[in-house]
């Protein structure tokens, strides 16, 4: 089945139609507690309106308004027939009011023709502003039968000393009263068209709006699942190897970020680590993430050293780079039957390193410039020889950069003594206790940048 666009912005005020509802459910209520306000002051003599009939108005007028409130409430669902309930009792209530006192309500009659406007439909605004002016008609002639709206006085100004309603008073009633009211009323009609038009076409553009960010929204958690996979994500990830242990973690501040962690064999006795940050956050980090990551594991495959690859990820970068993106990484060639260490790294946190029988210190690497940066730069490869049961902790400044709700940062200083603290931990636990720290500092604060960790440990 076809749903052509007339159909579907039909939905969209169908949608909305419930909305309206509460909405002059909630505005009559304020004009409720309006009227209600001047029948008091009425009866403290502040006005000057007989009692008797505002005492006959004012409880049927807040009656009527007071309705749709609970029409509300009783008619639950999309009921196409409420609004027509609402606004009867909308007009009814002003009738009430006019008829008790005609000259006092002239600016009254507007309140359903605005109330019809967020409908955002002109047959119903239409309706209204007729049904408006056929009650009006009705409660301003009613009102001479009740002895309002000064009829004491034009019968006086004819010589007339009783209530007799006459052909003059009539005309006068027709001419000085009745039709301005009625020219007013119809004078604010277009008025309302324009606002119901104006609304309606905000409407429609919101509506398009949702539809958009639902689509961006939805390849955006596309987006997510594929940089998810692209990660290693199932921990041991190397069931077979006793050598070393090794777990990670990444939590990306919006949909799709631009940290990335990797560790991948290069031969039977060779693994290589990353961890990195691309400068900047979502979709364009993203991209430039999966870039940097392919150039560096496809560099190491071939057996370069991590300054030969960092050398040639850097320039390869750095071509039409119009964009100036970075990236700062960390990279570690473990060889596993001699625990030697060959690192280097590219303007990336330092990382900490635990021995056996210590505790976690920050290593004093040399750290040279950024991927991407600037062509032809110089990276200085370090080598450090571990020993069975030494831990790396590697991080980006997500983790230091953690701010919470009095701007304060987590850093450099709280992460050392977090590692301490948990340093008997499986690599696992160690990550996850690291994690449930931050979020106990920022204490509901939101997360501006990523959060990327990786824990290496030596094993026999």
């Amino acid at each position: 089945m076809v749903i052509n666009d007339s159909e579907k912005n039909n939905e969209i005020f169908i949608e909305n139609e419930d909305k309206a509802n509460q909405y002059a459910a909630k505005c009559l209520i304020i004009v409720a507690a309006i009227v209600g306000s001047v029948w008091i002051l009425n009866s403290i003599n502040f006005f000057i309106i007989s009692k008797m009939l505002m005492n006959i108005a004012m409880p049927t007028s807040i009656t009527l308004f007071l309705l749709p409130s609970l029409l509300v409430k009783m008619i639950s669902g999309q009921k196409w027939y409420l609004k027509y309930l609402i606004m009867a009792c909308t007009i009814m209530g002003m009738t009430s009011l006019s008829t008790m006192m005609t000259y006092h309500t002239i600016l009254a009659w507007i309140c359903p023709l605005l109330i019809s406007c967020h409908y955002y439909s002109k047959k119903f605004t239409a309706w209204t502003l007729a049904g408006s002016v056929v009650f009006m008609t009705m409660a301003i002639f009613a009102g001479l039968y009740v002895g309002l709206w000064d009829s004491n006085m034009m019968a006086e100004m004819d010589g007339v000393k009783e209530r007799i309603i006459t052909a003059n008073i009539l005309i006068r009633t027709f001419k000085f009263y009745y039709l301005p009211r009625v020219f007013t009323l119809i004078a604010f009609a277009p008025i309302c068209f324009t606002l119901m038009d104006r609304t309606r076409a905000l409407l429609n553009k919101q509506k398009k709006d949702n539809e958009e960010k639902e689509r961006i929204s939805a390849e955006l958690n596309v987006a997510t699942e594929i940089q998810t996979s692209m990660l290693p994500s199932i921990f041991p990830d190397f069931t077979n190897r006793a050598e070393f242990e090794i777990y990670a973690t990444m939590k990306p501040a919006k949909e799709v970020g631009g940290d990335f962690y990797d560790f991948f064999s290069i031969d039977d006795d060779h693994l290589a680590v990353v961890i990195a940050d691309v400068s900047g956050k979502g979709v364009p980090a993203a991209l430039f993430m999966v870039v940097a990551k392919t150039l560096i594991k496809n560099q190491a495959q071939v057996g370069r050293t991590p300054v030969e690859i960092f050398t040639l990820v850097n320039a390869q970068l750095c071509e039409n780079n119009e964009v100036g993106m970075f990236v700062t990484a960390f990279m570690g060639v473990y060889e596993i039957s001699t625990h030697h260490f060959v690192c280097v790294n590219a303007g990336h946190n330092p990382p900490l390193l635990k021995r056996a029988d210590g505790s976690f210190e920050y290593l004093k690497l040399h750290t040279g410039f950024v991927l991407g940066g600037m062509e032809e730069i110089k990276y200085k490869q370090q080598e450090m020889q571990l020993t069975s049961g030494d831990e790396l902790y590697l991080y980006t400044d997500g983790v230091t950069e953690a701010t919470n709700i009095n701007d304060e940062l987590y850093g450099e200083d709280r992460l050392l003594a977090a590692l301490n603290n948990n340093r008997d931990l499986n690599t696992d636990e160690l990550l996850s206790s690291i994690k449930n720290d931050i979020d106990s500092f920022v204490n509901g604060a939101p997360q501006f940048d990523d959060i990327t960790m990786v824990a290496f440990k030596i094993g026999i």
